[in-house]
């Protein structure tokens, strides 16, 4: 099963794709090819690439790489913000939810969801079976995680997502985007997410980005044993 990851900058991917060691073009296995719309750094199962950040321009690169496919899963990753105490700084969390947290419309009586308007959707329920599997190989957190155009500085914005979604323990810009383009061909998503901030208050002295990215290389370097176990499964059940 080859596996489309999609992050948001060239630092994720190289993270990403650092899991097969190091090189010139990220490491020794890595190899660079160059799609309509899109640049695919592959090492190992994996075709990496830097979408850009924020949703809009996530499903937009995610739409080019797949049409360079097929894959059989795209995986949405990065660092991001972690709802303390659930995820602290340099843990990792799997989606159980890809939750688009502010797509929707104010109103006098607060937030409205895009779904309580009549129209579109505001979420995406990664294969639970592959979460587990996920989590278990990496020791991350399953949980839902929070897709926003509008990065959260405030302690009042950090309660009023939790309260609209207590089952959240991060978030980030990009993985709604993600996961909408692979849903339009048929694609599972699931959204990995390593923490390098808490949400709330913008403390720059306090992030974490280096601890956060190496904890992204450790875990792709786990889930390769994983994809292999799913390819074996899709095999046997096809």
């Amino acid at each position: 099963m080859r596996v489309l990851v999609v992050t948001a900058v060239p630092a994720e991917r190289d993270a990403v794709t650092r899991a097969f060691g190091d090189g010139p073009d990220g490491g020794p296995g890595t190899t660079v090819l160059r799609v309509p719309g899109a640049e695919l750094h592959r090492a190992g199962p994996f075709d990496v690439l830097a979408a850009g950040a924020g949703p809009a321009a996530a499903a937009a690169a995610t739409a080019f790489g797949l049409a360079s496919g097929p894959y059989g899963l795209v995986v949405s990753a990065g660092i991001g913000g972690g709802f303390a105490p659930a995820a602290p700084v340099g843990s990792l969390v799997v989606a159980s939810g890809i939750v688009a947290a502010d797509l929707g419309a104010e109103t006098p009586d607060g937030f409205v969801p895009v779904t309580g308007l009549g129209f579109g959707r505001d979420r995406f329920t990664p294969p639970p079976a592959r979460v587990r599997d996920v989590a278990a190989a990496t020791g991350a957190l399953a949980a839902e995680i929070l897709t926003v155009s509008t990065v959260t500085g405030t302690a009042d914005r950090a309660a009023a997502l939790l309260a609209a979604h207590p089952g959240a323990a991060a978030e980030a810009m990009e993985g709604f985007g993600v996961a909408e383009a692979a849903a339009r061909v048929g694609t599972p998503a699931l959204e990995i997410r390593a923490v390098s901030n808490a949400v709330g208050p913008r403390d720059r002295d306090a992030w974490r980005i280096g601890d956060a990215l190496a904890a992204l290389t450790e875990a792709f370097g786990k889930l390769v044993p994983v994809l292999e176990g799913w390819t074996h499964h899709d095999r046997n059940d096809s």
